[in-house]
């Protein structure tokens, strides 16, 4: 038995995989505190399932491209993850903070896609986590992996070019993703917001494209993606 905080099917609003109708896990807790997340994944009112509820609600979803793992941080719960993820008669979507790189080898088999994401210490308050994400994305590897990147008027150009070499080391797709904050992906946090509120990029378009140009300069695999369930208003 493991808290989850909800589960629900909706569309996949970020990254190459947008618009996919997916069933979405909320695990609870992270082991990171990035100042911008608006995510509600406290346990509190969280309910308890076990692995065989969590597979017999995948196999009513059949329709949905695949299962969202998130969060929070779902690889905190790898022990549940590998209960459930080998029965699953869909594919599996992790969607996580590309840091926990041993948990993710436990479970990697069990993975078909990773949204990993690369946390700027411009944007998230954070330490720089390179090294971790190295180690993530070489464990990986392997797997249809992208990269997703938070940013604001903040970032730098080391930060750029950090990424950019990154991404470019495993060749992988690399997504920058404008910062929105207000109206967050979760049901439960979707309520407690005005609907007109982070419906549009905190920087200005400007800005947004000479980060994209900056970016394609050294690492031409790389798309800018805003949140897009937020513009359309959708969970």
């Amino acid at each position: 038995m493991v808290k989850i905080k909800e589960v629900f099917t909706s569309i996949q609003g970020e990254g190459p995989y947008v618009g996919y109708k997916q069933l979405f896990i909320r695990f609870c807790g992270c082991n990171l505190n990035c100042d911008y997340c608006d995510t509600d994944f406290d346990a509190n009112e969280a309910k308890e399932y076990s692995a065989s509820e969590i597979i017999s609600i995948i196999s009513s979803n059949t329709d949905c491209h695949s299962v969202s793992l998130t969060g929070g941080e779902p690889l905190l719960n790898k022990d549940f993850i590998k209960e459930f993820a080998p029965k699953s008669k869909l594919p599996i979507y992790l969607e996580t903070n590309g840091t926990l790189y041993i948990e993710l080898g436990e479970v990697v088999d069990y993975i078909s896609y990773i949204s990993a994401d690369i946390k700027l210490p411009s944007a998230t308050g954070l330490k720089p986590l390179w090294k971790e994400h190295d180690k993530f994305f070489e464990t990986a590897s392997q797997k249809n992996l992208f990269a997703k990147v938070v940013f604001d008027k903040n970032i730098t150009q080391d930060e750029i070019s950090n990424i950019t070499n990154l991404c470019s080391k495993y060749n992988i797709e690399l997504i920058l993703q404008p910062m929105m904050r207000g109206k967050s992906r979760g049901k439960s946090r979707g309520k407690s917001r005005g609907k007109s509120r982070g419906k549009y990029p905190d920087i200005e378009p400007d800005f947004m494209q000479k980060i994209l140009d900056s970016c394609l300069k050294i690492y031409p695999k790389t798309r800018l993606i805003p949140q897009v369930h937020k513009f359309i208003d959708i969970i």
